[in-house]
């Protein structure tokens, strides 16, 4: 009687299985469930091997993409990259251009130094609170040292110094003269580029060395800064360009490896400020009610770039030099090239026209 107990539970459970398995069989293929890969790649150092994505993979409008490159080609590009969680879907380059071509990243390398300014903070070296003069001495500015105590690395990049951009773009003393109070008036200055001279003098190396040991190397990019005047300007391939957007929509992370760190990228990713809605700490911001540019102190109603996704934001250089970085679609895209129309700082109509283009393609 005891063992007969024991063996019809246990015959029923068989029974059940193999309903249960009988069952999973009979779901037709279009509903079985599929393994979707959510992971970013990071294409290997000191290597042009770079995985690939398909359009078709993506369900893009693949039909789209000739009349996105006849409109790149148009506006002077000389190259462009859409990476989707790390890979390549797009790369294209124009007149004579190619993939080892180097190029100017103009004030889109401004993010660069942001980077660096995030790493120097977590390595100790600085903190955006200290007083520019705390690092590389007073008198680097005309303003009383009263005044000139006002400015914080934080205000180098939020574009807050208070100091006179109607004199050019000169960063001698002469040159940087007090306008307004630090923190209480926004204007693209090229007098951002002293973080550069705090950062060298805490970590006792130049620039360029720490640079390269902090962030270069580390994740394969390559390419140099050149002095041209009084700006320090990154020259480098569209792929290591692409290779520094991922790592930013990687949220600082190579790999394992967490060059930047993330709570600083967040801080750098939003409104630094509370005079101009569209700039974090040197990166534009896009789906904010308002904005400002270069060379003028007008505000204006509406989001950065309204075509492009809210939660864009972006790299912005002299020339229509782009690093658009969107979260919600897992989107790296890079251009490079002459000016589209007419010569810019930053943002130009040729924004809005080419993420018209792109949702085409990827919508």
């Amino acid at each position: 009687m005891n063992r007969l107990l024991f063996f019809v539970p246990l015959l029923f459970l068989v029974l059940f299985l193999n309903c249960s398995s009988e069952a999973t069989d009979d779901i037709p293929s279009e509903e079985t469930p599929t393994t979707i890969d959510d992971s970013l790649y990071f294409p290997p150092l000191n290597s042009n091997t770079w995985e690939t994505n398909s359009m078709s993979t993506l369900n893009w409008n693949a039909t789209q993409l000739q009349p996105l490159l006849d409109y790149l080609e148009e506006k002077n590009t000389k190259s462009f990259i859409i990476l989707h969680k790390g890979k390549i879907v797009v790369e294209h380059y124009f007149d004579g251009h190619t993939e080892t071509t180097p190029w100017y990243w103009a004030s889109a390398g401004k993010t660069l130094t942001t980077a660096i300014a995030g790493i120097a903070q977590e390595e100790n070296l600085i903190n955006l609170n200290d007083k520019v003069s705390d690092h590389i001495g007073t008198n680097w500015t005309s303003a009383t040292l009263e005044k000139e105590n006002l400015i914080t690395c934080k205000d180098l990049l939020s574009m807050t110094s208070g100091l006179d951009d109607s004199l050019g773009s000169g960063i001698s003393p002469s040159d940087l003269q007090y306008l307004s109070d630090a923190g209480t008036r926004w204007a693209y200055h090229g007098v951002f580029v002293k973080i550069q001279d705090v950062i060298a003098a805490a970590s006792n190396q130049t620039w360029d060395s720490y640079f390269e040991n902090t962030l270069k190397t580390r994740i394969g990019i390559t390419g140099a800064w050149v002095q041209t005047g009084n700006a320090n300007v990154y020259w480098s391939t569209t792929r290591s360009m692409a290779r520094f957007g991922l790592l930013i929509a990687a949220n600082g992370k190579w790999n394992d490896a967490q060059i930047i760190p993330e709570s600083f990228l967040n801080e750098a990713t939003s409104t630094s400020q509370n005079i101009n809605e569209a700039y974090g700490y040197l990166w534009w911001l896009n789906g904010k009610s308002s904005y400002r540019l270069p060379q003028t102190q007008l505000e204006f109603s509406g989001a950065l770039v309204p075509a492009a996704p809210q939660d864009m934001y972006c790299a912005l250089g002299k020339n229509d030099q782009k690093i658009y970085i969107v979260p919600s679609k897992d989107l790296v895209v890079i251009r490079m090239g002459n000016a589209a129309d007419d010569a810019n700082f930053a943002l130009s109509s040729f924004d809005n026209v080419l993420w018209e283009q792109i949702n085409l393609l990827i919508d």
